[in-house]
């Protein structure tokens, strides 16, 4: 089978397409033929090094490694104890720092727990999305446990993880003041969003005014860290999507969100499959590739300025 792999770290010249072994579902596994595995900001950290050849191996994975997180395909083999059938349309998220590797190749095998059913109406492309990005939000939301009517500011409110922060937010009812450039405004309004603060140095002061005294929760898809502290009410709390925990300030609680413990989290999966599906979270595709093209891809996500998700098709 053909994927996406590499086998030293550095920059984006280390990728390369390969062949390598078919892989084969064991009990309460299923193997899915891809159509399409995303470009996410982890990817770049696997490439660059972000763990040691020694933390990898400690984890399971060795060389050559296989990048991505989350992915689209059809079910074409199962293991034992599994409902999955072949045939099936599915989206699946996976830990590429394990034995198996990521998504971004032909085949992928992974525990049943982690898939669920293409979204009616979606397609592969666009599902593909929707594993890591929309855990990685619902994760988020519920380590910071707002109550209906507070208030969640959300960073880079027009990128992937931030679109899915402010419909899944007003979709819990919350009050989303989204902060975002000049040009994604509207966009982000029709997330949802009940106030569009400009990003930039004036986007902790928009954020205070929009919520004084600070708002009850932050969302910090842009990776501000520290830099939005200020802008949450004493006693709040800060998401954090990098690894961010602190030093903190006034009594704010610093929440590092690691999707990789919704990895079996098949319940809240369907359940945002379910809300695309009724029109209430929005798929996005900025731009599809072939596997060929992967380094491409991962030198434009780190540019920036990409709305929505870069894709690998198979």
């Amino acid at each position: 089978m053909r994927a996406v792999s590499f086998s030293r770290f550095g920059g984006p010249e280390v990728l390369e397409v390969a062949e390598l072994p078919e892989p084969q579902p064991g009990p309460g596994e299923v193997r899915i033929r891809v159509a399409a595995a995303t470009v996410n900001p982890t990817d770049i950290g696997f490439r660059a090094g972000r763990q040691t050849t020694a933390q990898l191996a400690a984890m399971g994975a060795r060389p050559p490694y296989i990048p991505g997180m989350e992915l689209a395909g059809v079910v074409d083999a199962v293991g034992a104890g599994t409902d999955w059938h072949p045939g099936d349309r599915v989206m699946a998220i996976v830990n590429p720092r394990r034995p198996g590797g990521g998504a971004q190749a032909e085949l992928v095998v992974v525990p049943a727990a982690s898939v669920a059913r293409v979204p009616e109406g979606a397609s592969l492309e666009a599902a593909a999305t929707l594993p890591m990005n929309g855990l990685t939000v619902r994760l988020a939301l519920d380590r910071l446990a707002l109550r209906p009517g507070q208030s969640l500011g959300v960073t880079g409110a027009a990128g992937a993880v931030g679109g899915y922060a402010v419909e899944l937010g007003v979709r819990d009812g919350l009050r989303v003041i989204a902060v975002a450039g000049p040009q994604d405004e509207a966009l982000v309004k029709r997330f949802g969003a009940e106030r569009v603060v400009p990003r930039g140095e004036a986007a902790v002061r928009g954020l205070r005014d929009a919520a004084p005294g600070g708002v009850d929760g932050l969302l910090d898809a842009a990776v501000l860290d520290a830099a939005v502290l200020p802008a949450i009410r004493d006693g709040g709390k800060l998401a954090t999507v990098r690894g961010f925990a602190g030093p903190s300030e006034r009594g704010i609680t610093i929440e590092p969100v690691w999707v990789i413990s919704y990895l079996h989290n098949q319940e809240a999966l369907d359940q945002l499959g379910h809300l695309v599906a009724q029109g209430k979270l929005t798929l996005r595709v900025a731009e599809t590739l072939p596997p060929e093209r992967v380094a491409e891809a991962q030198r434009k996500l780190h540019a920036g300025g990409i709305r929505g998700r870069l894709v690998i098709v198979f």
